[in-house]
């Protein structure tokens, strides 16, 4: 599994002497950050899924803090916030809001986003935030449910996809002996 990932993933080390990534120093560029063992990609891919539901462009400043925090594997954590993209955002939007109105017991009817259309940039941003308020109670409360499952789902099927890939090894190992 090791060798799978670092096949794709950056060397850190190269990073850390890139004239633009400097500034970044040791707290991103940190060895733990990308150490590849079971722990820290099950960490990270479930960080990733966690921070992928937050609205906008705090995903990966939300994933990067959270690696800092909880020792998780940087660039997997990064790399699975992409699971959210123009075409699944609404339907997971809109299966934490079912998620939501099921838990709160709420008859709100789910609304599809505001168009950008020709207005403004303030009456878009006007118009997208009663949007948020209309759905309310729901999706606030189906947002966390929701991105809490996708994390512990990841987190428990990777961890479950290492430890089998390590025991076909061992078995492997074992015929080859004997």
């Amino acid at each position: 599994m090791q060798k799978f990932f670092r096949r794709y993933l950056p060397d850190p080390h190269a990073l850390r002497e890139h004239r633009l990534l400097r500034f970044l120093g040791s707290s991103v560029l940190a060895d733990p950050l990308w150490h590849i063992n079971r722990r820290s990609v099950a960490t990270g891919v479930a960080i990733g899924m966690f921070c992928g539901l937050i609205p906008g462009p705090l995903q990966m400043f939300g994933s990067a803090l959270a690696c800092v925090l909880l020792r998780g594997n940087l660039p997997l954590a990064l790399v699975a916030t992409f699971y959210t993209n123009p075409l699944t955002i609404v339907p997971l939007y809109l299966l934490a809001f079912g998620i939501g109105r099921f838990i709160t017991g709420s008859d709100a009817a789910f609304l599809m986003p505001p168009e950008r259309g020709e207005s403004a940039w303030v009456d878009w941003g006007q118009a997208l935030f009663d949007w948020f308020a209309h759905l309310g109670q729901p999706l606030l409360v189906g947002l966390p449910v929701l991105a809490l499952s996708l994390a512990l789902i990841s987190w428990l099927l990777i961890t479950a996809l290492w430890r089998w890939h390590i025991w076909h090894k061992w078995r492997a190992r074992r015929r080859c002996r004997s």
